[in-house]
């Protein structure tokens, strides 16, 4: 798929979200990075392909001026999808307090190669209520290990209690 070749692979590569590449890159810097991101805009602006970079970069093995250097094992896998350390979720499929639940048992265990365990979850305001109070358990008293990176459209139907737990960052139009 072309979107996939061509999709940015660091921080600068990806256009029209400057604000949002410099303030991650100087969390990194300064090993001051959240536990839990909220990424909000307009469709393809860039949301989920800065999650995947962010959560690259968090577990690169020689990172590279803050930006994953694509060639260790982490980066590798993590640009194939076959990372255990970082999940993948769509929240339109996977919108139900089941998988919340399984999510909630998933964040005990640790990270298996790298630093971090990441969730990366699409769509999150297709989650049901039910859904989003399991969640927010997680988010109050999360492990050291895990960091959660929430894509959305519409930021507006995120319960404001999930919402003020994570660092929030919108996306501009390109």
């Amino acid at each position: 798929v072309l979107s996939l070749k061509w999709r940015p692979k660091k921080f600068e590569d990806v256009i029209g979200q400057k604000h949002i590449s410099i303030t991650l890159t100087n969390a990194i810097k300064l090993d001051r990075v959240a536990h839990a991101f909220t990424f909000s805009g307009p469709r393809g602006v860039g949301k989920t392909t800065t999650a995947r970079i962010l959560a690259k970069v968090l577990n690169c093995n020689n990172s590279v001026e803050n930006n994953p250097c694509g060639t260790c094992i982490n980066c590798k896998e993590i640009t194939r999808g076959c990372n255990l350390d970082v999940q993948e979720l769509d929240g339109a499929s996977n919108r139900g307090i089941d998988e919340m639940r399984d999510l909630r048992e998933a964040v005990k265990y640790p990270p298996n190669n790298g630093k971090y365990r990441i969730y990366i979850i699409d769509e999150v305001h297709m989650l049901t209520r039910e859904a989003f109070n399991a969640l927010l358990k997680t988010l109050e008293e999360p492990p050291t290990h895990v960091i959660f990176i929430m894509a959305t459209t519409d930021a507006h139907k995120i319960p404001s209690t999930i919402l003020s737990r994570t660092q929030q960052f919108d996306f501009k139009p390109i």
